[in-house]
């Protein structure tokens, strides 16, 4: 099949959007074709949380390596990701006691960090009422915003779109609550272009098919010409992974294998699936996964 019966059958392409200097969606097929003529590679993000204590997985402090969120952000700036990610991963009752501390953490640590980046909340509707409006006012530069929902899209779309960020709408895998969120987004002032379609994946053995057909519904519906479906997808997939006690526990029988290697594949497993599904962007918490990604896309023989 030869480029131009590929461009027949295509309506729609993927909406293109920059930033910095990525190129984020703006491909014309599906992920690994032969046919395909795309020109935007899978993005891949690294993800570390704003407050670095107890409640983080052991396996990946080992992984990591680092005590501190500044000395994970250093290690995230020189590793293979292409964005780094940070979770303000606050809780009702310490949020405002936060607040001006991610203002001085936004302009004087994350100022210094070369990469794009995602600037998440705590999914958590009252607190990210109050904070992602913060992160996006106080942004050091041009940034991915997540998440804004059915729940909080009319506070949040407006101070995004005013900063000119970029925003991720989360839906709960439904294809015409997604289609539903952008038109409502757009018409509070977001432009479809700087839009992120985030729905809602589970992970590998707790709705990883869900979140696959989905995906690949989105895409089908953006192909066929559906100019409210087009945008980007990104997928939360290191969130996801280690919810589940097999990435995170090392309980199992031996049978399992080491519970490192196996974290690793777990989320390896997940992000592999939702860029074959179509994923532009997928967050992953695993240094050794960015790695192991990335190194897959590249085509490395080893």
């Amino acid at each position: 099949m030869n480029k131009s019966d590929l461009s027949f059958r295509i309506k729609e392409k993927i909406r293109k959007t920059q930033l910095g200097d990525l190129i984020i969606g703006g491909n014309s097929s599906r992920s690994f074709m032969e046919e395909n003529c795309n020109n935007a590679k899978p993005l891949i993000a690294i993800e570390i949380p704003y407050i670095f204590d107890n409640t983080y997985p052991e396996v990946l402090k080992e992984q990591w390596n680092c005590s501190t969120t500044e000395q994970m952000l250093q290690k995230a700036d020189n590793s293979e990701a292409d964005i780094i990610s940070i979770k303000f991963n606050l809780a009702e009752d310490n949020t405002d006691s936060h607040l001006e501390k991610i203002k001085d953490f936004l302009k004087n640590t994350l100022s210094k960090i070369q990469k794009p980046l995602i600037l998440r909340g705590a999914n958590n509707d009252p607190v990210d009422l109050k904070l992602l409006p913060l992160l996006a006012e106080f942004a050091p530069k041009e940034c991915i915003i997540s998440f804004a929902q059915e729940s909080t899209y009319e506070q949040i779309v407006p101070i995004v779109a005013k900063y000119n960020h970029i925003l991720v709408l989360r839906s709960p895998i439904d294809i015409n609550l997604a289609k539903e969120l952008n038109i409502l987004s757009i018409d509070k002032g977001m432009h479809p272009d700087r839009i992120l379609i985030d729905p809602d994946m589970g992970g590998l053995g707790y709705g990883l098919d869900y979140g696959y057909s989905i995906i690949e519904k989105i895409r089908q519906a953006a192909f066929d010409g559906d100019t409210m479906l087009n945008m980007p997808v990104i997928a939360f997939i290191g969130e996801e992974s280690y919810r589940a006690k097999e990435a995170k526990s090392d309980t199992f029988s031996a049978q399992w294998g080491d519970y490192k290697e196996r974290a690793a594949m777990w989320e390896i497993a997940g992000a592999s699936a939702m860029i074959s599904a179509g994923a532009d962007i997928v967050v992953l918490w695993n240094p050794k996964s960015v790695e192991a990604i990335t190194s897959l896309l590249r085509g490395d023989k080893d």
